[in-house]
C-alpha cells in the first residue's frame, strides 16, 4: 500500500459513497471466476458477503452485499475463456465513450465495451500500456460500492508495476489525476488524487515484480484483524502471499483466494 496518505474509498476514510463519483474515483471492483458458487461460499465467509443477482447482461453475475449494502461484483468467466482470475477495479466516468477513446488514443487498449448493463450504467475494460487491467463505470441506476470503511469493504486500490511515474502519466492523461510523491523521495512511488483527494497509488517495483502476474492492480479490504483473516483465508482454501506486516496505515498482508485471484487484507490503527 501506498505510503503517502492514509487510503480511502468514494466517500473518503468511511461512511456512504457518494451517489455519482468524481471523475477517475475508484468506485467498484469486481471478480471473474471460473467456479460462482465456491467463491461466493470463500467470500461470505470471509467477509460476512451476501449475493444478489447482478445485471442479466453480464451474463451469470452476483453483487455482494454487507448489510444490504453493495460492495463489489462476482461474474463467472465463459467457459471457453481462459483468463486471469483477478480482481479489477472500477474507475468513474461521466462519459465512458469519451474515456474509452482516450484510453487508446494515451496508447492503452479496450477490450470489452462500452456496453450498457442494464439500467446500472455502462462500462468498458481495458489495459493500461503496460498490459494492468481496469474497469470503466459510467453510473445511472447503479452509482457503485454503497459503503466504504468497515470490515469487508474495499479501502484502497493500488497499481503494482515496474515504474510508477511513467505509467501514472497514463492515468492523469486519461482521468485528470493530482499526483503526490510518497516519502521517501527515492521510493518509486506515487499518490493518484481527486480534487486534491487520495483516491489510489501506482508502485513501482522494477525487476521485483513477479514475472507470472506482471503489472496488475491490487484491491485492498477492511478486516478487522489481520492475523484473524488470515487464518481464516488459509482455513477457506485461499493462501497467503506475503505474511502481515505493519506499516503506517495498519497491518497489510497479501493473499489470494481458492481460484488464484490475488488481493490484500488492510487492519486499520483503532
Amino acid at each position: 500500500m501506498t505510503e503517502g496518505r492514509a487510503p480511502g474509498g468514494p466517500a473518503g476514510p468511511s461512511g456512504a459513497a457518494s451517489a455519482r463519483p468524481a471523475l477517475g474515483t475508484p468506485c467498484w471492483v469486481s471478480l471473474m471466476v471460473h467456479g460462482l458458487t465456491a467463491t461466493q461460499e470463500f467470500y461470505g465467509e470471509l467477509f460476512g458477503w451476501e449475493f444478489q443477482a447482478g445485471p442479466r447482461q453480464l451474463g451469470p453475475y452476483v453483487r455482494a452485499l454487507l448489510d444490504g449494502r453493495e460492495v463489489a461484483g462476482i461474474g463467472r468467466l465463459p467457459v471457453d475463456r481462459h483468463l486471469p482470475v483477478a480482481w479489477t477495479p472500477y474507475l468513474a466516468s461521466d462519459h465512458v465513450d469519451a474515456t474509452a477513446a482516450t484510453v487508446r488514443l494515451c496508447g492503452g487498449t479496450v477490450a470489452v465495451g462500452p456496453l450498457d448493463a442494464g439500467d446500472a450504467g455502462r462500462l468498458a475494460i481495458g489495459s493500461d500500456p503496460s498490459g494492468a487491467v481496469f474497469g470503466v463505470w459510467q453510473a445511472a441506476a447503479h452509482p457503485g460500492t454503497a459503503v466504504t470503511g468497515v470490515p469487508g469493504t474495499p479501502a484502497w486500490n493500488e497499481l503494482v508495476t515496474y515504474e510508477a511515474s511513467g505509467l501514472a502519466k497514463f492515468y492523469e492523461s486519461v482521468f485528470g489525476y493530482g499526483r503526490q510523491s510518497v516519502e521517501p523521495a527515492d521510493a518509486d512511488q506515487v499518490t493518484l488524487l481527486v480534487d486534491g483527494r487520495p483516491v489510489a497509488g501506482v508502485r513501482g517495483m522494477g525487476a521485483t515484480l513477479p514475472r507470472d502476474r506482471g503489472p496488475h492492480w491490487m484491491t485492498y479490504f477492511e478486516v478487522t484483524d489481520a492475523d484473524e483473516a488470515l487464518a481464516r483465508i488459509v482455513g477457506l482454501g485461499g493462501h497467503v502471499l506475503r505474511p502481515v506486516r505493519d506499516g503506517a496505515h495498519g497491518r497489510v498482508a497479501d493473499v489470494a483466494d481458492p481460484e488464484g485471484a490475488r488481493f490484500a487484507v488492510v487492519q486499520r490503527p483503532r
